[in-house]
């Protein structure tokens, strides 16, 4: 019987091995994709659950109908693992995915939505998300969660970021940032209803807009909880049932004064071997402008 959450990063590596099954992924990468089906694929804690709700506000009118977004916009390697057939009709046009792959492993034939934030503002997040949840309240500071940020290899922060940024410029790709996604909203979801075929209906937007909002989202902090997702993969993580997580929290920056200048050298020295080499850009503040955002 499970008496406790993990408490370093090696019990928690332990625990989230049983997060996805194979099964559950294979069936996720075998979806057979049309052309009008929208892939929503940042990083762990870049926006995901902020585009999602974006798309299936704009395909759908502004429902609210759902209990948890993932039950409307299912998450591509998990839906098999919470019960859902990843190829089954959606409520509404056109299908939407949640998804963290990067483009060499996930289905080809859609579109795709990519959202890039900072990496040390995703690690904090992250730490943030699976505090309480994943391992016990207090137990693993941040100096050692971003050293395990750092370490995840083919599944990085740099290593999806790499394989999404090469596909700049094309027409079924549109990659925006999560900080200009908070500079201008309403450009935001101007420029995702265009990419996904959603009416120019300036009525409908402003909704969209609205109800993608912090304070919204805030306000209805149960449909975007993940309550369903630790419903159904808790126990296969080995981890107690009660635990508490949010996708909606502060976007201010806070906990960056965790963020000694040891961790902070380390990232920047990562994006020099990694985004910079292949880019040429320079850090990470150079990444909106390297897009073509304007805000």
């Amino acid at each position: 019987m499970v008496s406790r959450r993990p408490a370093t990063i090696a019990e928690m590596r332990r625990a989230l091995e049983g997060f996805a099954t194979e099964e559950g992924l294979r069936r996720g990468l075998a979806l057979v994709a049309g052309p009008s089906d929208v892939f929503i694929s940042p990083y762990a804690k870049c926006g995901t659950t902020w585009m999602q709700q974006i798309v299936h506000g704009l395909r759908t009118g502004g429902s609210m109908d759902f209990r948890e977004i993932t039950e409307a916009v299912p998450w591509l390697e998990l839906a098999h693992d919470m019960g859902v057939d990843p190829a089954a009709p959606q409520r509404a046009h056109p299908r939407a995915f949640k998804s963290h792959l990067g483009w060499e492993e996930i289905p080809k034939g859609g579109r795709y939505i990519v959202v890039f934030r900072d990496p040390l503002d995703a690690m904090l997040s992250l730490h943030r998300f699976f505090e309480g949840w994943v391992f016990e309240a207090g137990a693993i500071p941040v100096a050692e969660f971003a050293a395990y940020f750092l370490e995840r290899g083919s599944e990085s922060w740099w290593h999806h970021a790499r394989s999404w940024l090469r596909r700049r410029g094309r027409a079924d790709t549109l990659l925006l940032t999560f900080e200009g996604m908070k500079a201008d909203l309403p450009g935001t979801v101007d420029r995702v209803a265009d990419f996904i075929g959603a009416p120019p209906d300036p009525a409908l937007r402003a909704l969209v807009t609205r109800q993608a909002g912090l304070d919204f989202m805030r306000r209805h902090g149960t449909q975007f909880d993940d309550h369903l997702l630790r419903a159904a993969r808790d126990a296969a993580c080995g981890l107690p049932p009660g635990g508490w997580s949010t996708k909606v929290a502060r976007q201010d920056g806070q906990g960056r004064a965790a963020l000694t200048p040891e961790i902070r050298a380390a990232f920047a020295a990562r994006w020099r071997e990694t985004i910079a080499a292949e880019f040429g850009i320079a850090a990470y503040g150079d990444l909106a402008g390297w897009l073509g955002e304007t805000a």
